[in-house]
């Protein structure tokens, strides 16, 4: 599952918030490593105005007596097979409140036996734009107000499958059109998103196997991968 993020501040982030006509991009949370419960950038549409948010990477918050925390149940992705699942976490969110999140590339973990690997994938001349989710939250006793978002994944990749054998993010195409539909907080009818429930990097990546994400310690070649879906 899409475990990182990286957001990292340069031509291509900052020619996709132009793309998607943000009109804050100032605002925009930028850092190499991103995990879940850190607080991120999502892009959503209010009354048809493009604008980014803080938004803490848990679905799922929990209400305390003096605030919000994390829910004990796992939530920074949503499972493309959750989505059409009445009473799972993502199912009114799919159909009410999606969002985008805009990042140069993301990581994955994969255990191989005892061993531990972390991976990078960094998007070559471009940045992503990848199908999330997000919820709004009003503290009854403090008032605090909260957005809280989630990344769509979807099964494996043949192409990744040499790095993270578990899941996929879900990359949303480089089309006007579905973003468009992706952001528009009116448009309920979520059966037009069948097809991106399916393995689709849509990008050029480098990947880079690390010691230790934290610190970006690098082990061994980068490696190019060209995938061979659009």
């Amino acid at each position: 599952m899409c475990g990182r993020l990286n957001m990292i501040d340069d031509l291509f982030m900052r020619a996709l918030m132009q793309d998607l006509s943000v009109s804050n991009p100032n605002e925009m949370l930028f850092d190499r490593f991103k995990m879940p419960t850190n607080e991120i950038s999502i892009v959503r549409e209010i009354n048809g105005i493009r604008q980014l948010q803080t938004a803490t990477w848990w679905l799922l918050q929990d209400m305390g007596y003096a605030g919000f925390k994390p829910s004990k149940y796992t939530s920074f992705n949503t499972r493309y097979d959750k989505l059409n699942q009445f009473g799972s976490a993502g199912y009114i969110p799919f159909r009410e409140s999606r969002c985008i999140v805009i990042a140069k590339g993301f990581g994955e973990t994969e255990k191989r036996g005892n061993t531990v690997e972390y991976y990078d994938f960094i998007a070559q001349d471009s940045a992503i734009t990848l199908g999330g989710l997000f919820q709004e939250w009003q503290h009854p006793k403090t008032g605090e107000h909260k957005i809280s978002c989630s990344i769509i994944t979807n099964p494996p990749h043949p192409d990744m499958q040499a790095f993270h054998s578990k899941a996929s993010p879900l990359i949303l195409p480089q089309s006007t059109s579905v973003r468009d539909a992706w952001l528009d907080p009116n448009n309920h009818q979520v059966d037009m998103f069948e097809h991106l429930l399916t393995p689709a990097l849509r990008h050029n990546f480098l990947v880079q196997q690390i010691e230790k994400p934290s610190l970006f310690k690098v082990i061994g070649e980068a490696q190019q991968l060209h995938p061979y879906d659009a």
